[in-house]
């Protein structure tokens, strides 16, 4: 079993009739195969008040996530789960691909962190997270999303997930894939047809024309 821990300002996204209420990511936790738990990052929070956030020091636009309440939760997670893996969602950091994402199915635990505002106080990254990852060379309003995406991306390697390893595109390549019919008539003008050699009952010839296609 692989257990997920999100620490978000926004919990709410991942309880209820949220993403992980369908398909593969449903399955997953019904079978027992994964975890996953939002922590409320307010909860951790050392003020009446449960701020989260502050104005940066030398000044700037918009408002830093502080370290304390990060160090809090990572903290007593960390008591019941003491190699748990600290991942800190950043556009510095590296891009999530099919590599890291097999790599981080080796954890047992992993804790995700979600930034918000102007971004995180640095001395998370520095002192707290075990590595930091990015979507992609754009910018989000916060780690929510890259959290879902690698969620659903790691549980795909998980034992037991997937009803063959051979599913996962990084083993099979990513090819061009048809089903019936056989010609599609979007007009009376066009024809789209599915490839001959795929209805050729030929496997060899098949496997051949899927390897010139493969995109990994």
């Amino acid at each position: 079993m692989t257990k997920f821990h999100i620490l978000t300002i926004f919990p709410e996204m991942f309880t209820g009739n949220s993403y992980f209420e369908y398909s593969i990511v449903k399955r997953a936790q019904t079978a027992k195969k994964i975890v996953i738990e939002a922590h409320n990052l307010r909860a951790y929070a050392d003020d009446k008040h449960k701020k989260t956030d502050d104005i940066p020091y030398g000044g700037g636009p918009g408002m830093v996530m502080k370290v304390g309440p990060i160090w809090e939760a990572v903290k007593a997670i960390r008591k019941k789960e003491r190699k748990a893996h600290v991942v800190l969602f950043s556009t510095r950091g590296k891009k999530l691909d099919a590599e890291s994402t097999e790599r981080l199915a080796g954890y047992k635990s992993l804790v995700f962190i979600c930034g918000r505002y102007e971004g995180v106080d640095e001395r998370v990254a520095e002192h707290i997270a075990d590595e930091e990852l990015s979507l992609g060379d754009f910018v989000l309003a916060g780690g929510e999303l890259p959290a879902m995406v690698a969620i659903e991306a790691v549980s795909r390697f998980v034992p037991g997930v997937l009803g063959k390893r051979e599913s996962l595109e990084s083993i099979k390549g990513s090819h061009p894939s048809y089903t019936r019919p056989e010609s599609f008539a979007p007009n009376k003008k066009e024809k789209w047809d599915v490839p001959e050699v795929l209805l050729s009952g030929n496997h060899k010839d098949i496997e051949e024309w899927r390897k010139g296609k493969d995109t990994i």
